[in-house]
């Protein structure tokens, strides 16, 4: 089933029915930041915390709060400030909304599970469905445009793909996570790349230069991969002891060059850091760790990048 573009009412009931941003009114103080690169960020909370988005302005202080309709992770900050995730509940589907809650797009999919998604430059919309897993662009009304059979040999659909990212090429390049695999397949669904053995990967990224940058989950590592699968690069747990890195399951690549990490605390909540940014030197020069305001994040992005 598909639900097209919102219409002003059909917006208004949805916002009555508990998807309405909740500005928050009682600030609480942010751990300080480092002065030389405050970060306004944004990020979905999921464990032991509500599940939710909450912005922060450059001084780590909470601006802004959205709960989405049921299970979020992953997200994209849309040019226009809006943002794109996709929500695993029942109904599952992707939907978009405006900087402050509005919902301006929602996509209903027929599958088992959808978290990964990704706006397309054409306007079209890549869904990562799961069960079956394949990859669905749809356009701005909602009419499937395409579809591209995703290869996993996860059995359960909840842990069959999670990000997904059109390549300049065509291909569609999945993380999927069960298997703990990341692979490159044409628009027929033919796998032309992949680079196993990173357990609970949920995220990467094709660089300009044709490496891959890999978020190895539970590793407890960041990588990048040369398309002959040799490792270019690593930044590990035990490089930044301080970070408490546990689980690898989000990465920006900031204008600077530099990289934002978040840091999944499931299991060590209130210990490390929740997202910090490195050099490709893997020097820490930022972090953010308020564990009073949250327990753990799993996607988190800076904006103005």
């Amino acid at each position: 089933m598909i639900r097209h573009r919102i219409d002003r009412r059909t917006a208004l009931r949805t916002l009555a029915a508990g998807a309405a941003p909740v500005v928050v009114s009682a600030i609480l103080p942010g751990r300080a930041l480092a002065a030389a690169a405050k970060r306004r960020l944004i990020f979905t909370e999921y464990g032991k915390g509500p599940n939710r988005f909450l912005e922060l302005d450059g001084d780590g202080r909470p601006v802004w709060e959205h709960r989405p309709p049921s299970t979020t992770v992953i997200f994209q900050v849309l040019p226009n400030g809006n943002l794109l995730f996709g929500y695993g509940g029942q109904p599952t589907g992707v939907r978009e909304i405006t900087s402050r809650g509005r919902p301006v797009f929602d996509y209903v999919s027929s599958s088992h599970q959808v978290f990964g998604c990704e706006r397309l430059p054409n306007g079209n919309t890549l869904v990562a469905e799961q069960g079956p897993c394949q990859a669905r662009e749809v356009d701005p009304e909602g009419k499937t445009v395409r579809i591209t059979p995703l290869t996993t040999k996860g059995e359960g659909f909840h842990l069959q793909v999670r990000n997904v990212h059109r390549l300049p090429n065509g291909n569609i390049l999945a993380a999927h996570e069960g298997e703990g695999a990341v692979r490159e397949v044409d628009p027929q669904g033919r796998v032309v790349w992949e680079y196993t053995g990173v357990t609970n990967t949920g995220e990467a990224q094709r660089l300009p230069d044709g490496n891959t940058l890999i978020c190895c989950g539970t590793q407890k590592r960041l990588i990048e991969v040369t398309p002959d699968r040799k490792i270019a690069w690593e930044f590990r747990a035990e490089d930044a002891p301080e970070m408490n890195l546990t689980w690898v399951s989000s990465v920006q690549r900031l204008k600077g060059g530099n990289l934002l990490v978040g840091n999944f605390l499931r299991g060590q909540e209130g210990k490390g850091s929740h997202a910090f940014e490195i050099t490709r030197a893997g020097k820490v020069v930022w972090k953010w760790d308020d564990h009073a305001l949250i327990r753990s994040l799993t996607t988190v992005r800076a904006l103005g990048e």
